[in-house]
């Protein structure tokens, strides 16, 4: 049977022609984001003590392992989220929302995991350490090491665990046993699918290779990098807040590390034509930017007098005759935004087809064409379909996490601190970056109208069969 004709030419209506004119007004307003204060974004970066941070990221342990520049940092980021922990369930304020914060951590950590794992299916030339290559014997520097054997097996293998990891450490206090095990069972369970096992407690019940995890993620000097908390010149008070918002945003830049390096792996599997594979980049591209959302939220777990002490303290507010939000101080945040927006660009490339320079809607046919196939999951076209859904799943996911930064400045700050409702009454070119985020048109125009033509032949069509059916029966 023939696949039916689409055609993407419809009446055109008055209406429609002032839609369009308007989109393609706010497509021209729809620039790169950029940094707005240099002096503030510079402020950040020492704060946060990033040089450093930026130098354990790049430094290379093996250079045979070629996404080590992808996974060293997630791998960190989930190092810190381990020192939050700590210090979560260390704070000695009786007001510190401690239960709910240990949750979410948790709940963090658990996350941080799934997607290390997937960052890590398929690897071939990570550090490993091998069981049986101690032969049974429990070397005397490594006292965190178990000896056990496989069932099944008589040879005796070492597990070595990671000594400078904090979550070993955490397992063995009191007030993070059961946070630590069930992380530890986390990484065992999303661990299945890789060659490997993060070596940091968990039962390794499949006696796999271990990871060199002291090695690639560098704990102590990772820990080395702590938030200098000084006291108030006038009152010598130790904000508490401090270190939970140094935390918070070392976390972030990690992974904003992690999603600039997957960013690059995912256009170069493009331009190999590996469809499926950068569909898997893609997806996980959403995932990452849904855990960034979840990371900004941990500040709704702040004291709010001691935040807003701090913040004061720290002149965390954008500069005199600016509407700039304090998200566009992270360098990192405005380049993985910008490198996911340029996605657009690689659409006629998935497609097959050059953008016609008169402005016709030839990638928007080559998109119904593929999208209505009756072979779209074969051949050359094997992933494409799934690649163009995770484009568009990843700018829903962009524009979640900007809406939902708006809203929570607003409740951790203020509505003051919230420019929510100048754009309604602001032209375009005076709003902050933020807002105009929001009046930007689809980053996949294409997909887009080949999606509602598509949705239209189909509502046409179920018509059409309805019509016919009951003509028959009459």
């Amino acid at each position: 049977m023939a696949t039916p004709k689409l055609s993407p030419v419809s009446p055109v209506r008055p209406e429609d022609k002032q839609r369009a004119s308007s989109s393609s007004s706010s497509g021209a307003a729809a620039a790169p984001l950029r940094v707005q204060d240099d002096t503030a974004v510079e402020e950040y970066e020492q704060y946060l003590r990033l040089p450093e941070l930026a130098r354990l990221w790049k430094d290379r342990c093996c250079p045979e392992w070629a996404d080590e520049g992808l996974v060293k940092p997630a791998l960190q980021a989930l190092e810190i989220t381990f020192r939050f922990i700590s210090v979560a369930l260390s704070d000695p304020r009786g007001y510190a929302s401690r239960r709910e914060l240990a949750r979410r951590l948790e709940a963090l950590a658990a996350r941080e995991v799934e997607l290390v794992a997937a960052l890590c299916e398929g690897e071939q030339c990570p550090p490993l350490a091998e069981l049986s290559a101690s032969k049974g014997v429990l070397p005397r520097e490594r006292s965190a090491s178990e000896v056990w054997k496989i069932p099944g097996s008589a040879a005796a293998v070492v597990c070595q665990v990671s000594e400078a990891s904090l979550l070993p450490r955490l397992a063995a206090w009191d007030k993070s046993e059961t946070v630590a095990a069930r992380i530890k069972y986390a990484i065992e369970s999303q661990m299945q699918g890789c060659v490997f096992t993060l070596g940091l407690g968990e039962p390794n019940l499949a006696g796999k290779p271990v990871l060199e995890y002291d090695r690639v993620v560098r704990p102590h000097e990772l820990h080395a990098l702590k938030a200098k908390i000084a006291p108030e010149p006038k009152t010598g008070y130790r904000n508490k807040e401090n270190e939970a918002l140094f935390t918070i945003h070392q976390i972030l830049e990690s992974w904003l590390c992690a999603a600039s390096q997957l960013l690059t792996r995912l256009n170069n599997r493009i331009e190999a034509r590996n469809w499926e594979a950068a569909a898997s980049d893609c997806w996980i591209l959403e995932r990452v930017w849904k855990l960034l959302a979840d990371v900004e939220d941990l500040h709704l777990l702040m004291d709010p007098d001691d935040f807003l002490r701090l913040k004061s303290q720290l002149a965390i507010r954008a500069a005199p005759g600016s509407d700039a939000s304090s998200c566009f101080r992270s360098r990192a945040l405005l380049h993985v935004a910008n490198a996911t927006r340029d996605l657009k660009k690689r659409v006629p490339c998935v497609l097959g087809v050059e953008v016609d320079p008169n402005g016709g809607p030839r990638v928007q046919e080559a998109a119904m064409r593929l999208f209505h196939s009756r072979r779209r999951g074969e051949g050359e076209e094997a992933g494409k379909v799934e690649l163009l859904q995770a484009f568009q799943a990843v700018e829903a996911a962009v524009r979640r996490f900007f809406f939902a930064y708006r809203q929570l400045v607003a409740a951790v700050m203020g509505t003051a601190e919230s420019s929510t409702n100048r754009a309604l009454f602001s032209p375009a070119e005076e709003m902050d970056p933020l807002a105009q985020m929001f009046l930007e048109p689809p980053y996949f125009p294409s997909l887009d109208a080949a999606k509602t033509f598509l949705a239209d032949y189909w509502v046409r069509r179920m018509a059409g069969d309805g019509d016919s059916a009951s003509s028959r029966r009459s």
